[in-house]
């Protein structure tokens, strides 16, 4: 890495992290709004990718379904209340985009492809990414509880391993890893990398929560709860990461977009969230629910 790109990327970072950090403090409209841009721009990002791929999807109807799968969650951010909500978007964007591609595209026009494409771009944007909108309010929507750094802490072990994980990968990797864990998708990435952030999230997932969700929150985590919410998050976000790279590869390019300095497109970045953070909400859920009483 040049001194330019760092210089780049450093000045993302210190312009991105604090505005990440306050939305995640205000959670709610604040927050949902953030990743509602996130997931339509991840959304158009994705359909430039599928376009060079000879796929023309209806990018104008999944960029603003990508939105409204976080929007909706604006207005209760909870994954029960909304649940049935999100399942009336993507039955909406599937009636829709059915109908359009009869006037539009035809048989000619590849209409299978054009549907589950928008509808897969936005999914895999919006449809995940406001999971960090339910982790965010988790203890006050589903247990009653309220705290605004509470909620930050949750979020912020669902990011933190995934940074984590991928920082383990890419040094560990690049320093000693000689077999390829799936070159035909991904040829940068081996085995040995794969495992340090495996390991790494899993220690890291521990740790955090012993030390942040026990000690400074009070949630019933565990050091094997937190130890085996890190293995989840890894895989899931080693699973994100190669299908995004899986993704450019067939569009043949390098990033999916440019809009961030030295880092590439939001799904250049987003990639493995977009996997992660449903796993983690799902993951803490659950087993906050047992550890509650649940069963």
């Amino acid at each position: 890495m040049n001194l330019g790109e760092l210089a780049r990327r450093t000045g993302a970072a210190v312009v991105g992290i604090p505005i990440a950090i306050g939305a995640l403090y205000l959670g709610g409209w604040v927050l949902a709004a953030l990743l509602a841009l996130i997931s339509l721009i991840g959304a158009a990002e994705f359909y430039r990718l599928a376009a060079k791929g000879g796929i023309n999807a209806l990018t104008s109807l999944g960029v603003i379904g990508a939105a409204l799968f976080v929007l909706v969650g604006g207005f209760d951010p909870s994954f029960v209340a909304t649940a049935r909500w999100l399942w009336v978007v993507g039955v909406a964007l599937l009636l829709l985009s059915s109908t359009i591609v009869i006037l539009t595209h035809g048989v000619e026009g590849r209409p299978l492809a054009s549907v589950a494409t928008t509808l897969t771009g936005a999914i895999l944007t919006g449809g995940t990414i406001v999971h960090a909108l339910f982790l965010r309010h988790l203890l006050d929507s589903e247990f009653g509880l309220w705290g605004r750094w509470d909620g930050v802490a949750l979020v912020g072990f669902a990011i933190g391993l995934t940074w984590l994980n991928d920082s383990a990968a890419y040094f560990v990797g690049t320093a000693v890893g000689k077999r390829k864990l799936i070159p035909r998708v991904s040829p940068g990435k081996t085995v040995e990398g794969s495992l340090a952030g495996l390991s790494g999230a899993v220690i890291g997932g521990a740790l955090y929560s012993r030390l942040i969700l026990g000690d400074l929150v009070g949630l019933p985590i565990g050091f094997w709860g937190g130890a085996i919410g890190g293995a989840l998050i890894a895989s899931a976000a080693q699973i994100g990461d190669l299908v995004e790279s899986l993704l450019k590869r067939e569009a043949g390019v390098k990033d999916s977009g440019n809009l961030i300095p030295g880092h590439g497109g939001i799904l250049d970045r987003f990639d493995a969230l977009f996997f992660a953070l449903p796993i983690a909400y799902w993951y803490l859920a659950t087993l906050l629910w047992i550890r509650s009483g649940g069963w």
